[in-house]
């Protein structure tokens, strides 16, 4: 049951860090500052690579995991007794494979929804 809340946790964190509404101030900031000649030079390379980050469901889906497994609930060491500096690692990447699959399947449902025509 753990897993799946976790699944699920890193669905939403991801969606809403990706899509949602209340970040698009945030999400903006972070692509004008990644611009060369904006904000601060010495930063441009951090902004460039959180901007492309935040454009990608499975780039930000891996970072939501390596957060997840630190600040809730680690799936590898828990279910599988992994060592906790690799289970970090591998939880980034389940945390991918979740949320990938899970916008797999709603993107399907949204592709193929019946028109009202």
């Amino acid at each position: 049951m753990n897993l799946l809340i976790w699944a699920v946790v890193a669905y939403g964190m991801t969606t809403i860090l990706v899509y949602g509404s209340i970040f698009n101030g945030l999400r903006n900031w972070i692509h004008k500052n990644a611009q060369p000649g904006n904000g601060l030079k010495i930063l441009t390379p951090v902004f460039s690579f959180v901007s492309d980050l935040i454009k990608c469901m499975l780039c930000t889906s891996t970072w939501v995991g390596f957060f997840l497994s630190l600040a809730y609930f680690s799936p590898n060491v828990e279910i599988i007794g992994l060592n906790k500096i690799l289970a970090v690692f591998f939880d980034g990447m389940l945390g991918a494979g979740f949320v990938w699959a899970i916008n797999a399947i709603i993107e399907w449902f949204e592709e193929n929804r019946p028109s009202n025509k």
